[in-house]
């Protein structure tokens, strides 16, 4: 999970495919968003779906404020982020479901615009704040190699060191069988 993505060149099937099957894999995990590296892949690839979660969050699709259930869920392919000027840091709680059971206070911008394509290779423009920002920025980074234990503030980071060793230390001992 620490490998950046390479960019996505080939919008084919196969690509379709993958994010299919990670959105289906989402769904099946209840995620609201699940990037490749966390199956393995390391590209820059990752889907999105919020449907299910309470809308504290507005946003914007290519100009216009569609419904959710239009456009989600949603791959998110090559994404570039940038914080909307004048946007406020907030703290809130995240998890990841590389983490089970673990979560903690993680610093991001509130509002965001991402350029990114689609798994056909359109192009898009998605504004949002809330929960929507945040869930894209947290995947976009899997997508870098970071984790969200790596953005927590060393406080929030020593609450949870115990149970990220012990997941660490499953995780090889699974990989040995």
């Amino acid at each position: 999970m620490r490998k950046k993505g390479e960019k996505v060149t080939a919008f084919d099937p196969a690509l379709a495919k993958l994010a299919k099957s990670m959105i289906d894999a989402m769904h099946e995990a209840a995620g609201i968003g699940l990037a490749a590296q966390q199956i393995g892949r390391a590209l820059q690839l990752c889907v999105v779906d919020l449907r299910q979660a309470e809308v504290d969050f507005t946003w914007e699709f290519d100009g216009r404020p569609l419904p959710l259930d239009l456009w989600m869920p949603i791959a998110v392919v090559n994404p570039k982020i940038t914080p909307i000027r004048g946007t406020e840091e907030v703290v809130a709680e995240e998890g990841c479901l590389s983490f089970p059971k673990i979560r903690g206070d993680v610093a991001r911008p509130d509002a965001i615009s991402v350029t990114f394509q689609d798994e056909t290779g359109g192009t898009h423009i998605l504004k949002a704040d809330g929960l929507l920002a945040r869930c894209i920025q947290h995947e976009a980074d899997h997508l870098n190699g970071v984790l969200f234990i790596d953005r927590m503030d060393k406080k929030s980071r020593a609450g949870i060191e115990d149970a990220v060793k012990a997941l660490a230390k499953e995780t090889r001992e699974a990989a040995k069988s």
